[in-house]
């Protein structure tokens, strides 16, 4: 299959890319390299462009004969969204809207989207399922499921099939080491304890330590970034014409930030210096995904199943690339 992946050359992006490419598929990668990294792109072409220009993305479906559409692009700094919420409704709703736009003018029907659990909010329940009420607490959130909310009418109306993966904390590098995580600025708890472990940075600050959780610190879902990237790929063969499905993506299993600390220290073989501080505003205790829909209806079952494999993929990417792809 002829695939555009807008954003290839991201943290998720780029495995899913990598995945593509090992499976025979003819990817090209649009990306404006903001935030991603051209050292990341290890499948297929990649081509240089910004979402927001219509034109040269109109060009690039037309002459790479594109059949379907894997769509990452956008901001995902949810402070940043606070702060600057014109940048993310322009980049994440309206230029995203551009892009469907395009995807019916040339008759693709098959669009699979990068949403997030941020759309719920804070749960009602956990583990969340897909009725869990959308009810984002920041722009980033409400942008991401403003777009879900247009792919179903767009879908209903001209006949796209499209999935939208809802997924939870992202995590660890590729098997072999080839690609990783490297944001900037960095702000995902795991990257940031491995740089303490690697003496990048004093300490780890953690956010709260009076949540209702067993040890005071909030809980998260981490799904391995590989185990994303093969959700992507099974979602392409099972979109149906005229509609939007949606699809929880996780292990099903949460850890704490302390029990992430703890275990990054037995990875590493490193003290981790923790520094303690109030709650950050809009934080849930716990997210953890239920998985069951897309395990039952698309037969996805992730290889990474508890954290410190997880981890152990994370530290041998960020010892072997200490400055990310800045080593390439």
């Amino acid at each position: 299959m002829r695939i555009l992946v807008t954003g290839g050359a991201g943290y998720i992006g780029s495995h899913t890319v990598k995945l593509l490419g090992n499976r025979g598929h003819t990817v090209t990668v649009y990306d404006n390299l903001s935030e991603g990294h051209r050292q990341a792109v290890t499948a297929g072409k990649l081509i240089v462009g910004d979402l927001a220009d219509i034109d040269h993305l109109d060009h690039v479906l037309l002459a790479e004969r594109i059949e379907a559409v894997i769509h990452f692009a956008a901001n995902a700094y949810v402070g940043e969204s606070v702060t600057h919420p014109a940048k993310y409704y322009r980049n994440n709703l309206i230029n995203s809207l551009g892009l469907l736009d395009r995807v019916r003018r040339h008759n693709i029907t098959r669009f699979v989207f990068s949403s997030t659990c941020a759309t719920y909010g804070t749960p009602t329940q956990v583990p969340i399922s897909e009725s869990e009420t959308q009810s984002p607490i920041n722009p980033y959130g409400q942008t991401k499921l403003c777009f879900e909310k247009a792919l179903a009418d767009y879908s209903r109306a001209y006949g796209i099939g499209s999935i939208a993966l809802r997924y939870f904390n992202a995590s660890g590098a590729a098997a072999d080491g080839s690609i990783g995580e490297d944001h900037d600025p960095e702000t995902h708890l795991i990257p940031l304890v491995l740089q303490v472990a690697l003496g990048q940075r004093p300490a780890i600050e953690v956010f709260g330590t009076d949540y209702p959780t067993p040890d005071g610190t909030c809980i998260r879902d981490y799904i391995h970034v590989d185990d994303l990237a093969a959700a992507h790929i099974l979602a392409l063969d099972h979109v149906k014409p005229g509609e939007l499905q949606a699809f929880n993506v996780g292990i099903g299993t949460g850890y704490s930030v302390n029990t992430v600390i703890r275990t990054a220290e037995e990875v590493t073989g490193q003290t981790i210096t923790v520094q303690y501080g109030p709650r950050r505003a809009g934080d849930p205790a716990e997210l953890i995904a239920d998985s069951r829909k897309i395990r039952q209806e698309l037969g996805w079952s992730p290889r990474y199943t508890e954290l410190r494999p997880i981890l152990e993929t994370a530290w041998n990417w960020h010892q072997s690339h200490p400055n990310g792809y800045g080593d390439a």
